[in-house]
């Protein structure tokens, strides 16, 4: 497993994607445009690898002994490490009770750029299965973990309740269940009592679900909540 300078070594530059100042956002954009297409570039290479390796029946260590083949894969595995969401595509984070994962600064990164700048998010790097695992994740992660983590998720909360509904907000629940507590009881409190029509649904739900642990977060609980939520 690579170590955190490994990861900012190929990823620092990505910092600047939920940079304040638009010019620095541009720059990082771009700089992901650049990365994506050496991404692109090198899976056409495995693919044609792969294809070549079918014709001549290549299987199991056979396909791996194989220079094109092996080589073509390495190279796809070290590029992809350069760009998101597809460094985060490894795996190597879901062992609970392992070492920390050096790269979930990024995986921190990816959903904060998604939950600031969803517009950017959607046009350059929309991967909503990714965007589930990563919650899931970390919502495991924040359970007696650092506490530089569990503020940023508490942040992240907040913005997600915020806002109007987007694809996997759901799964944001189970971060809120995981740093429940004063904090957070007391930033979706004062979103339940805002002006912010989206910010009082949501919230009030969230808040609701964390009042009841044993309940499950499904979209038959949430309708039925919002029928009760709209009663007289």
């Amino acid at each position: 497993m690579d170590d955190a300078r490994a990861w900012d070594e190929r990823l620092g530059w990505a910092y600047g994607l939920i940079a304040d100042d638009p010019g620095e956002r541009a720059a990082a954009l771009e700089r992901l445009a650049a990365e994506r297409k050496k991404v692109d570039s090198a899976l056409g290479r495995f693919n044609e690898a792969w294809s070549t390796a079918n014709r001549l029946e290549l299987e199991g260590d056979a396909r791996c002994r194989d220079v094109l083949w092996s080589g073509a894969y390495e190279e796809y595995k070290r590029v992809k490490g350069h760009v998101l969401p597809d460094a985060l595509w490894d795996g190597e984070q879901h062992d609970e009770g392992a070492v920390p994962w050096p790269g979930l600064p990024y995986a921190l990164l990816f959903l904060e750029w998604e939950a600031r700048y969803p517009e950017e998010w959607t046009r350059h790097a929309k991967a909503w299965g990714t965007k589930q695992a990563v919650i899931r994740d970390l919502a495991k992660a924040a359970v007696g973990g650092d506490p530089v983590v569990r503020a940023k998720l508490i942040d992240l909360v907040e913005v997600v309740v915020r806002r109007a509904y987007r694809c996997k907000d759901r799964e944001y629940v189970r971060v809120a269940r995981a740093v429940d507590g004063d904090e957070l009881r007391d930033r979706l409190g004062r979103a339940r009592d805002s002006e912010n029509p989206w910010a009082r649904l949501h919230a009030g739900y969230v808040l609701w679900l964390l009042d009841r642990p044993e309940v499950p977060n499904t979209r038959h609980v949430w309708r039925t909540w919002l029928e009760t939520a709209a009663a007289p």
